[in-house]
């Protein structure tokens, strides 16, 4: 029978209270992480956020009826137990902040009573994940996870400080905006007011963070709240928060060094990790070339090396195809891993079709000094030297190859180091590399549209020595873009905006949009710029993403309280659902049944 709290008052969280508090009289209260009933005492692991504290109940402590009621706790119980702490009478606990004491109870209240759960609460559960999450508010209790939630509000804390401390102010922008589809998919929401028309949820704040700078306040920055209509992965979800900042009368250099700075402080504070000033910066193009990737782990070597030059008259016609058609040949180099079976040879040859190559090919040296390769019959013996040269191949490694258009070799081999490198250990997890991507093209071409997009957003601004070739070679020139790369992922990104009316109506025409197709999405921006704009740049964080990284996890959910699935849909709550038709009348609405294939 569940009891009141009227007339306790708790004294502390279980890990609060320590040998200082040694004969004190206290009143704890917490979940029943474990209860073992030894006959004549009764010992309770009692739980809370902060973590464990043994409970002790002897019958002549507590008395008969006190004894008999903890006699009956079960796993997830809630308590009131008031008692005295006390040295722990058996052998110390080195694993717990409690470990030297105890509580000896004198008289206990089950406050809430918990029937059987669905899975055990403890830390690295093999519960499926599923089940898991349809019972989240049980899995959030769970100690680890409940220390990457507590990281994350911590790392919030650390920024709002720093930032406030760096003449930055917090302001709130709108989560009803206007759809301006030049990124992901907007979610919609109708409106019932004004039939037939939609508002959007924001993907950024980034035209009302603009807008702010246009209104002369300088320094912003949000904690906000950002939706993107996409397809998930284990990064990503259809929600998510933003660390939004936006800057006036600053460069470059302006925002990276107060980023840097934000950095070092929320890493050292939140997980005491220090990182060294300045972060080194890497072109997007240098970046591609020797990592496949624009967001390079550099935490390992096993860098892309183009043997372009080596073989472009071999014998090979996969290679001079490649290479013909204006793209590349590039390897690379596995250390120790010549004796590779070819059972996962072949795996890796899958993975890299999955990745969209046509297939890739190998070449060992072997210990010996001899050669093992799916070519080298198309090869003389000292083309195959030339190119293990150039791969820096020493004998006993393996060599992995792609012949494509650059972006496929990029593509397929930055995967694929990044998966061999997990596979052979070869990543130091202790470890954090941080470092800029700079650089970026500020377009890139659409196969599917057959136009150019903006490689980040309209309003990026472009490197003034580049502008004279917008018209003539628009694909070569590079942006006044930013991103961070924390260990192989993007943490945030930015850019210098667009200030200048020409080269913001350029940008338009660049991208197709006509003049009245720029008003008709952007016109408020663009009437606000009319009336005195500073130069502007800014950049966002997605706070998912970072505390994932600074937790050690790879899984994005696990540093959310209550995340979606990959499918989009909430399985606590059974979210999206159906609504009442009347609903849907209000807002001038009506379901078309799709038929299935």
């Amino acid at each position: 029978m569940a009891e009141s709290m009227k007339g306790l008052h708790r004294s502390y969280r279980c890990a609060e209270v320590n040998s200082k508090n040694i004969g004190e009289t206290v009143t704890m209260m917490g979940w029943t992480n474990k209860s073992r009933n030894k006959g004549g005492i009764v010992f309770v692991d009692l739980r809370d956020r902060t973590g464990l504290l043994q409970v002790i109940f002897e019958e002549k402590d507590c008395g008969s009826e006190f004894f008999e009621k903890a006699s009956g706790i079960r796993s997830e119980d809630v308590l009131a137990v008031t008692g005295v702490i006390e040295k722990r009478s058996g052998a110390v606990n080195e694993n717990l902040a409690t470990g030297e004491i105890e509580l000896r109870a004198k008289s206990l209240r089950i406050l809430s009573q918990s029937d059987v759960l669905p899975f055990p609460i403890e830390e690295n559960s093999k519960t499926k994940e599923e089940l898991r999450l349809k019972y989240r508010y049980l899995d959030l209790r769970r100690p680890d996870i409940q220390n990457k939630i507590m990281l994350r509000s911590k790392v919030m804390r650390v920024v709002r400080d720093f930032l406030c401390d760096e003449g930055f102010l917090e302001i709130e922008t709108p989560v009803l905006c206007k759809s301006t589809p030049e990124g992901a998919r907007d979610y919609l929401v109708p409106s019932r007011v004004h039939p037939g028309t939609f508002y959007a949820l924001p993907q950024s704040p980034q035209l009302f963070k603009q807008l702010l700078m246009v209104s002369g306040y300088d320094r912003y920055f949000q904690i906000a709240k950002c939706f993107r209509d996409e397809d998930l992965r284990a990064d990503r979800q259809p929600e998510f928060t933003q660390i939004d900042m936006e800057l006036s009368f600053v460069d470059i250099d302006d925002v990276l060094d107060v980023n840097e700075r934000l950095l070092k402080k929320v890493f050292k504070e939140c997980i005491d990790y220090d990182i060294t000033l300045p972060l080194p910066r890497m072109s997007w193009q240098e970046a591609m070339d020797r990592f496949g990737s624009d967001k390079p782990d550099t935490r390992f070597g096993m860098e892309l090396i183009d043997i372009s030059d080596v073989v472009k008259d071999c014998g090979f016609a996969v290679f001079t195809g490649a290479i013909a058609a204006g793209g590349s040949v590039r390897g690379i180099t596995i250390k120790g891993q010549a004796e590779m079976p070819r059972k996962k040879i072949d795996a890796w040859t899958d993975m890299a079709k999955g990745s969209g190559a046509k297939g890739l090919a190998y070449l060992a040296l072997l210990p010996d000094g001899s050669f093992k390769s799916s070519f080298a019959k198309f090869m003389t013996e000292d083309e195959l030297k030339a190119i293990a040269e150039k791969m820096q191949a020493e004998p006993g490694d393996m060599m992995f190859f792609v012949s494509d258009s650059n972006k496929i070799v990029w593509n397929v081999l930055g995967q694929l180091r990044c998966e061999l490198a997990e596979a052979l250990e070869l990543i130091d997890k202790n470890k954090f590399n941080l470092l800029w991507v700079i650089d970026f093209p500020l377009l890139e071409w659409s196969d599917e549209e057959n136009r150019f997009k903006a490689m980040h957003h309209p309003f990026t601004m472009p490197m003034e020595e580049d502008w004279g070739n917008i018209d003539s070679d628009p694909g070569s020139v590079r942006a006044k873009a930013y991103d961070i790369v924390i260990n192989g992922y993007e943490a945030g990104g930015g850019s210098v905006r667009i200030h200048l009316d020409d080269v913001q109506e350029k940008m338009f025409e660049v991208l197709g949009f006509t003049k009245e197709q720029a008003m008709e999405r952007f016109g408020f921006l663009l009437t606000a710029f009319k009336y005195g704009v500073p130069p502007h740049a800014g950049l966002a964080y997605g706070l998912d993403r970072l505390v994932m990284l600074l937790s050690g996890t790879d899984n994005i959910r696990e540093v959310i309280a209550f995340p979606k699935v990959k499918d989009a849909s909430d399985l606590m709550c059974n979210a999206p659902d159906v609504v009442d038709e009347k609903q849907l009348e209000e807002l001038y609405l009506k379901t078309v049944p799709v038929e299935e294939e």
